[in-house]
């Protein structure tokens, strides 16, 4: 992603007080709104607080110019991290163990690097590591085959008409745990009216999620067009629930809940009515049914106070209402 300019900066500036949303900011220069958030956070004014485009140049400038510059792997620095590893230090306790003896080093990964390398040449430093041999995979690594869901499709092919939040049927699924893992809520909602749909399942299993779904989404099926969800394996029969409701199932990138905003913004509302640690064995689905009505007439402020049940009529019957995005 390209850096904030100072022209960006001066724009960021004059939008913001004239009252613009950060995400409104953020669609208008091209960055996502955190990017616009963090750039009003980190580079204000630390007394007055105000946002002033030729500082906020100035701390980044300076803020770059301070980062730790890259350390060469060195023979000395080799010598140093082997002589670790044979003592049964992983790549993490050397990197820590050196920054506090205030030794030189390198990153972790620069570690792993090396002992493969090692180990490609007939090396046998990787014998000293805990897992023996089994590369080291960065966290969010995108295809490390662990709980990937067979034949999904990535919410990069969805239709970016979805993004636009104007027409009614293009869902978020999720689900929300219970007590010691124990139970779930399948949550469904619409980006665009923020109409929500729940329901209480004994597990997570994929069989009961899909179930769950198809008996949710019945009398929605002429509205469908898209369904977005995580990469939890409790969605793994995707594909025969997009048959089943004549839907299109896509999937977000991992570790990337902002691309699910609006339902992991409707799961915090839920949770204000079944914490955490709540024990969903207790819970009646009549109590799930109230707090569904409850949430879906309950005045959102990105609606101008209109009620999910109001915006869903609007966007299904009247043509000419003004979407808010």
């Amino acid at each position: 992603m390209s850096q904030i300019t100072l022209e960006q900066r001066y724009e960021i500036a004059a939008l913001r007080n004239a009252g613009n949303t950060l995400e409104y900011i953020g669609n208008l220069l091209g960055f996502h709104k955190g990017t616009i958030s963090n750039e009003l956070r980190r580079n204000r004014d630390g007394r007055s607080g105000e946002y002033r485009p030729k500082l906020a140049e100035k701390k980044c400038r300076q803020r770059h110019q301070n980062k730790p510059k890259r350390i060469h792997f060195i023979p000395e620095i080799i010598q140093t991290v082997e002589c670790l590893i044979r003592e049964d230090f992983s790549p993490e306790q050397v990197v820590g163990y050196c920054k506090k003896k205030g030794i030189r080093c390198v990153s972790i990964e620069s570690i792993y690097q090396h002992l493969w390398k090692d180990k490609k040449n007939k090396g046998i430093l990787y014998r000293h590591l805990r897992c023996k041999g089994r590369k080291y995979k960065k966290r969010g690594a995108v295809n490390t085959g662990r709980g990937q869901i067979i034949d999904r499709v990535s919410i990069d092919k969805r239709p970016p008409i979805v993004d636009k939040k104007i027409r009614f049927g293009d869902l978020e699924a999720d689900t929300i745990v219970g007590k010691d893992h124990k139970g779930a809520i399948v949550t469904l909602n619409d980006r665009a009216s923020g109409m929500l749909k729940m329901k209480k399942t004994k597990t997570r299993e994929a069989n009961e999620v899909r179930i769950a779904i198809n008996e949710m989404l019945e009398e929605w099926i002429p509205y469908l067009n898209t369904i977005t969800a995580d990469n939890g394996k409790e969605f793994a029969e995707h594909k025969k629930v997009a048959e089943s409701c004549q839907v299109d199932f896509y999937f977000a990138n991992p570790y990337s809940p902002w691309e699910r905003g609006a339902n992991e913004n409707l799961n915090g509302l839920i949770r204000q009515y079944f914490p955490k640690k709540t024990d969903f064995s207790s819970i009646s689905n009549q109590e799930i049914k109230r707090i569904e009505r409850k949430l879906n007439d309950r005045p959102r402020k990105r609606f101008k106070f209109d009620t999910p049940l109001e915006m869903m009529d609007k966007i299904l019957f009247n043509t000419e209402v003004a979407f808010i995005t």
